[in-house]
């Protein structure tokens, strides 16, 4: 059913949106962002008792959990990267040209919610985890006493976003439709949002099918669930504000919740399937429409690895992507001023897209993670011998 409303919701912000005053649009707007600024508010918050909880649930497996997920997200992004080279070298002998968009008539807030950073995501992330081992090892009955308490803190506050996300998204929604940033993409860069949607929605529906073992069934199940996850990210354009809803989709696809509430917190922010695709095939576009070389294999290889590796200094705010992704385009890929304001545009043009991808994407890796947990825990268990 949210799916549905958060379909009408979206369809309705935007066809009425044009005929609503100014101020009301406005308005709306200030209030979905400061919806948002309440979640990222709140997100250190939320990524400590998860991970607090998780470590406890987890103690004696804990280190090993996050030397998985980092191991399984440099992997990941890795071949998303590779992958994006084969549909770059295509567009790489398209007949194109890009030019850089011009100046939209943005719509403003008519307030702006300023919340203080009271602390980093990373460190209420290894905060969580390190204070669960060491609570759940030397005071295990106070440990789990205090994993209930945040167990229900985290339910609470995932209720009350569910009630608020029609709204959250309706404000984003009316500001991309004032903005005019969906007609102008289809006007002016229909093709290179097709190819760059099409390549990265076939990988990520990929990773879900083998996820479930190649069952039809279970892999639309899985995409249904994570919908709602997917139209938060498309609207706020932050994986960050999506990851409630992200966490919600991730739990009723997995068969382990634990493990599914421990891995969209702990990658939300390196985890960038999306980007790994777009900024890749942004870069190959526009090599050639300034006339540069196409990069070989090798020279693209040494692109991905320091591709991958700034992923984990990645900005969670609209455009954060492609900003750390500057100097590796400049040095590797021998992009030049020009160049670089082109590809950050079309990345921030691009961005409810990308975000989409990725939240889908961290979906998607959750439950692979989960998978090949529940395979090794089986394998684990037909090797005991039998009493």
């Amino acid at each position: 059913m949210l799916p549905i409303i958060l379909l009408g919701v979206m369809i309705a912000a935007g066809w009425i949106s044009p005929y609503l005053p100014l101020s009301f649009n406005s308005v709306v707007y200030s209030l979905s962002l400061s919806i948002k600024s309440v979640i990222v508010f709140l997100l250190p918050l939320l990524i400590f008792c998860l991970l607090f909880k998780t470590a406890v649930h987890l103690a004696k497996t804990a280190t090993r959990m996050m030397v998985f997920l980092i191991v399984g997200v440099c992997v990941s992004n890795f071949i998303s990267t590779l992958v994006s080279y084969g549909v770059g070298t295509w567009i790489y002998d398209l007949d194109f040209s890009m030019v850089l968009p011009d100046r939209l008539d943005q719509l403003t807030p008519a307030w702006t919610l300023q919340l203080p950073t009271w602390i980093r995501n990373d460190y209420a992330l290894f905060g969580g985890v390190v204070l669960g081992i060491v609570l759940a090892k030397f005071k295990p009955k106070a440990a789990h006493r205090i994993a209930q308490v945040m167990e229900k803190a985290i339910r609470g506050i995932l209720n009350v976003f569910l009630v608020l996300i029609p709204l959250f998204i309706a404000g984003f929604v009316i500001k991309l439709s004032h903005d005019r940033v969906l007609s102008y993409m289809l006007s002016n860069y229909a093709l290179i949002l097709g190819i760059v949607a099409g390549a990265v929605l076939l990988y990520v529906m990929l990773i879900y099918f083998l996820a479930n073992r190649l069952q039809w069934k279970n892999f639309i199940r899985c995409l249904h669930n994570m919908l709602p996850a997917a139209l938060t990210g498309l609207g706020s354009m932050s994986s960050a504000a999506a990851m409630p809803m992200t966490i919600v989709g991730t739990e009723k696809n997995s068969q382990d919740p634990t493990l599914a509430r421990a891995v969209i917190p702990a990658t939300v922010n390196i985890h960038l399937i999306g980007d790994c695709f777009a900024i890749p095939i942004f870069a190959f576009a526009i090599l050639k429409t300034f006339g540069v070389a196409e990069p070989t294999f090798f020279a693209y290889l040494g692109f991905a690895c320091y591709f991958v590796l700034a992923k984990f200094s990645v900005a969670a705010v609209p455009g954060g992507g492609i900003l750390v992704m500057l100097p590796i385009l400049e040095k590797q890929l021998g992009f030049n001023a020009e160049m670089l304001s082109l590809i950050t545009a079309l990345y921030v043009l691009f961005d409810p897209i990308i975000t989409c991808a990725n939240v889908l994407g961290n979906g998607g890796f959750a439950l692979g993670m989960s998978r090949l947990v529940q395979s090794k825990n089986a394998r684990l268990t037909r090797q005991l011998p039998l009493t």
